[in-house]
């Protein structure tokens, strides 16, 4: 529901179908979805696989209560899932959406340090600038102050500490060099409150809403063994970078080293899991932490439901998306798609407006040095007019295209951009 003013100026876009990466509206134009829906659609608009798989289990099964029931997608999906982390994940809780994630990692962590005699560990921490969703309890660990200042009153906000965000590198530093100094202020920290936290939450590589700020695995790998030293739960919000946006399927693997594995206490999915079709959410947690809840008293047991738990058509997408990834080695194929990406946007890296032209896997970045504050909206209509969907977030413009993109939709969506740029800055 858009009810701000500055709507008037761009009016919504009926769009009439859809197919690959190109969205059409009613009146025949089309638009290469240069931002897969809001970074949810991995493998194109109308998938023969995952339509298949979906019209499979329409005639099965659509949803049946997952209390005291269950059924096959949601044990299949829960299992591979597990394999996936390589079972130190052995755990799926299930919701519809990625702030619900977020929400039942966050209460999960702290009824689990209760049920332990750890009553004290009520608190969380936050990265600068992090944005994990925008209902109540998402909202004490998302700071963005257009919320957090709409909704003050509602909020029983987390501390903030240092982000890794390469682009605050000093004159010499680093990524990596950036990521320690940002671990150190995180150390300080829970040097002095580590009794009352209860968990660290952090989107692993890419801060996204807070401006695709990219920084250096080092801080995952310093963070894992911070919290453990103090005894702090690490969630990783993985619902806009997991499933293979970072090069990797999860992005906090690229942390791990032959001594490390970097996983986290808690793993939140949403977003691309499920294709883009159906909104599904997931949450991983350990056998440590379900160990905390096991036990007959109501009161002990995770305090938490959906009507839509794990709904069977949800889960089967998933399961038709996870199998694309197996059968086409997508992420193979993403390493020359992110080249190809990189190489579309290389020219403005000259471009005197442009900062930080960034990449990790298939999501890419740009600022733009400008104090025009309606170069979104100029950017994002230059873009509609060049037959793509590009949003920028403020002066930074990214793109995150699906998966299936191909070399001459490349060449457009970087024409697009550089396109847009440019009438956008005239």
């Amino acid at each position: 529901m858009k009810q701000h003013a500055g709507s008037n100026a761009l009016p919504l876009i009926p769009i009439a179908s859809a197919k690959g990466v190109w969205l059409h509206d009613f009146d025949g134009k089309r638009y290469l979805d240069g931002i897969s829906s809001w970074w949810v659609n991995l493998f194109g608009h109308c998938n023969p696989r995952i339509n298949a798989a979906l019209r499979q289990q329409l005639e099965e099964l659509e949803h049946v209560i997952l209390a005291g029931f269950t059924h096959q997608p949601v044990v299949e999906l829960s299992e591979r899932l597990s394999q996936l982390t390589g079972g130190t994940l052995g755990h799926c809780f299930y919701a519809s959406d990625g702030a619900s994630a977020t929400e039942i990692a966050l209460k999960m962590s702290f009824h689990a340090w209760r049920n332990r005699g750890r009553t004290e560990k009520q608190e969380f921490l936050c990265l600068e600038g992090s944005y994990h969703g925008e209902t109540v309890g998402a909202l004490a660990v998302t700071d963005v102050a257009l919320f957090k200042d709409a909704y003050a009153p509602l909020i029983r906000a987390a501390a903030t500490v240092p982000t890794p965000d390469a682009r605050n590198a000093k004159d010499g530093e680093t990524a990596i060099d950036v990521a320690r100094r940002a671990a150190r202020g995180l150390e300080r920290h829970l040097e002095q409150h580590h009794q009352r936290i209860a968990a660290l939450i952090v989107e692993p590589l890419i801060q996204c809403a807070g401006g695709m700020a990219m920084y250096d695995p080092e801080y995952l790998r310093l963070a894992r063994a911070l919290c453990d030293r103090f005894e702090v739960h690490l969630i990783c919000d993985e619902i806009a970078v997991g499933c293979g946006r970072t090069g990797t399927f999860f992005a906090h693997e690229q942390a791990a080293t032959d001594d490390q594995s970097c996983k986290p206490d808690f793993l939140c999915l949403s977003k691309g899991i499920s294709g883009g079709y159906l909104p599904l959410s997931i949450v991983l947690t350990t056998d440590a932490v379900y160990d905390a809840f096991y036990d007959d008293a109501t009161s002990r047991g995770f305090l938490h439901s959906h009507s839509y738990t794990g709904n069977a058509l949800a889960c089967r997408a998933a399961l038709a998306t996870l199998a694309i990834f197996e059968e086409d080695d997508v992420l193979a194929a993403n390493h020359s798609r992110a080249s190809k990406l990189a190489a579309s946007l290389a020219p403005l890296a000259e471009h005197r407006q442009v900062r930080h032209l960034r990449q990790r896997g298939m999501v890419i970045a740009f600022d733009v040095e400008t104090s025009d504050a309606d170069f979104s909206r100029r950017f994002y209509r230059a873009a509609l007019d060049r037959e793509a969907l590009i949003r920028p977030i403020g002066t930074t413009v990214y793109l995150m295209p699906p998966y299936i993109i191909n070399d001459e939709e490349i060449t457009h969506l970087g024409n697009a951009t550089a396109g847009a740029l440019a009438e956008a800055l005239r």
